[in-house]
């Protein structure tokens, strides 16, 4: 193999995480090995239940989004939030977001006509990950290894190796590579080799959760199917979310702060409380799922050649289903930084941008978890006692619940601020203007070509979507054809830097970029933008490929 090792990069762990950096590195012409502990078709736990859009468009550039898309729930099956007293009981709101059958017509809901050629898909986990690691196991400069586990790892200046351990045999052999990648939770090894250490709130609330089979329960619906359904009584809170839209269901129950130990609370009588079911109705217990909900971020995500992403790197309460997607959005940061260097055009210091980037964006979106979970622990400590009652007054007292409900959770499952907002504000390889970045949100979204921000997406006059015209790497967009763009051209072949210039003919393209040329990075973050190019094009390509860092 190329510099001697066994492979150029090295993940270990085989969740969403360290297969969407497997596929990314592949697709970017470097060799890979992951290594798993589980065997090769061990179902995950049914943890994940939604691809945010950005993740969606990370899935379209791999060519996986429409197999994506098209697994999950059936496709007439409602993605909808519906909040009601049971499961069974009276409806308070819904927050409707379309079925994937509707994904691209509905134009109505909180979460239609993003700025994205991809909207969001709910998915669980357990189907998700098997389209992964079929699309990864099908790369042929990807090597999965599974039912072994990764031991005594020595993180060196310029490689890392590790003792991989048969799971089966008890074997054991000793792997070097020139990059190791920690994507192995939230237990990982690698964070313990570079001696990272996690920080921050280590229990914000506790959940019995479990998953069930009861096929009965569609049918005691009073009301329209939905993806997920909140139960809100003063007895218990949960939330009970569609798995495969039969007879597979996630119920969680939110435990009251005096509660003792998960097998201390009567699991059944909860699960009965939520679904507002009697003891004649059957279920079947297929694992119980129980968390602690934290906020840990650890103080550092790298080590020389060593790096750690997603819940290797940080936890937070899921909320906003962000946590696999803001480990997927911490891989493709630092897969392009590692094939800029495998791959001979960028030297070692562009990997210095990974944590400068990713760790302010860590930190801000645990926060917004943070407070969006203290909210929604608020509102279920405060469920007014008569919110079941017959009559008018407890409809009045249902509208309101329903509306606060509404009000604090659309910001969870409509995220366009956590989906497309994020920017990075202090990064060695962006070329800043002095421009302010837009405000960042949970909710809500400003498109802007402020450097460090997401390029903007827009649909082009031929109906393309302009993400699928960049190129790979680094893409000039040009809004004027007669913006001299060759030495720019001149500059990144002399640098032997990947660059397409891409003519965007869109009526809507000036009033939305603002600038004549926009620089796009590999992950699609603005690197530069301006009316010209600057006088020294060879000083800005050694920017953005880290060489002035």
């Amino acid at each position: 193999m190329p510099n001697a090792f066994e492979s150029d990069v090295l993940i270990v762990g085989a969740g969403p995480v360290g297969l969407t950096l497997a596929i990314d590195l592949a697709w970017r012409g470097i060799d890979v090995t992951v290594v798993e502990t589980r065997a090769r078709a061990a179902p995950p736990e049914p943890k994940c239940n939604h691809v945010a859009a950005r993740t969606m468009e990370i899935f379209r550039r791999l060519g996986m989004a429409d197999k994506v898309r098209n697994a999950g729930l059936p496709a007439d099956y409602p993605h909808d939030i519906s909040y009601r007293t049971t499961f069974t009981g009276q409806e308070l709101t819904r927050i409707r977001i379309p079925c994937r059958r509707d994904r691209f017509a509905v134009t109505d809901g909180p979460d239609c006509n993003w700025p994205t050629p991809e909207p969001p898909h709910r998915i669980n986990q357990i189907f998700l990950e098997p389209i992964l690691f079929e699309h990864a196991a099908a790369q042929p400069r990807i090597r999965i290894v599974n039912r072994t586990s990764v031991e005594d790892v020595v993180v060196g200046d310029m490689s890392a190796s590790a003792l991989l351990r048969d799971l089966d045999s008890g074997t054991v052999s000793r792997m070097s590579s020139r990059f190791l990648i920690g994507c192995d939770g939230a237990r990982s090894v690698v964070r313990k080799a570079i001696g990272a250490r996690f920080s921050g709130d280590d229990m914000v609330q506790r959940v019995q959760s479990t998953y069930i089979r009861a096929p009965d329960l569609l049918s005691l619906q009073r009301h329209e199917r939905a993806w997920g359904t909140g139960s809100i009584n003063p007895r218990r809170a949960g939330m009970v979310y569609a798995i495969d839209g039969f007879e597979r269901w996630l119920v969680h129950n939110y435990m009251k702060p005096d509660e003792g130990d998960f097998e201390q609370v009567d699991r059944d009588a909860c699960i009965r409380t939520i679904l507002g079911v009697g003891a004649e109705f059957r279920y079947d217990i297929i694992s119980k799922e129980d968390w602690v909900g934290r906020r840990l971020i650890a103080d550092k995500f790298r080590d020389r050649c060593a790096f750690i992403a997603g819940d290797a790197a940080h936890i937070w309460v899921p909320y906003a289903g962000y946590g696999m997607n803001a480990g997927i959005a911490d891989a493709m940061n630092l897969s392009w930084l590692l094939a800029a260097h495998l791959n001979g055009w960028a030297p070692p210091s562009i990997l210095d941008a990974y944590e400068a980037e990713r760790w302010p964006i860590t930190s801000q979106v645990s926060r917004f978890a943070m407070s969006h979970a203290e909210a929604e622990i608020r509102r279920r400590g405060a469920v007014p006692g008569d919110i079941e009652d017959a009559g008018a007054e407890g409809d009045l007292v249902r509208r309101e619940v329903g509306r606060l409900a509404y009000e604090i959770n659309v910001q969870q499952y409509a995220c366009a601020g956590l989906n497309f907002g994020t920017y990075y504000d202090s990064s060695p390889i962006i070329a800043y203007d002095g421009a302010g970045h837009p405000a960042y949100t949970m909710d809500s979204y400003i498109p802007s070509t402020v450097p460090g921000c997401r390029t903007p997406h827009l649909w082009r006059d031929d109906g393309g979507s302009l993400y699928d015209a960049m190129g790979p790497e680094f893409t000039l967009l040009r809004f004027d054809p007669s913006a001299d763009a060759a030495p720019l051209r001149a500059a990144a072949h002399y640098r032997r830097v990947p660059l397409t210039i891409l003519d965007v003919e869109t009526s809507a393209a000036r009033g939305l970029y603002g600038h004549r040329l926009v620089l796009s990075r590999p992950d699609q973050h603005v690197a530069w933008r301006g009316e010209a190019l600057p006088s020294d094009p060879l000083a800005l390509i050694d920017r953005v490929r880290g060489a002035l860092s």
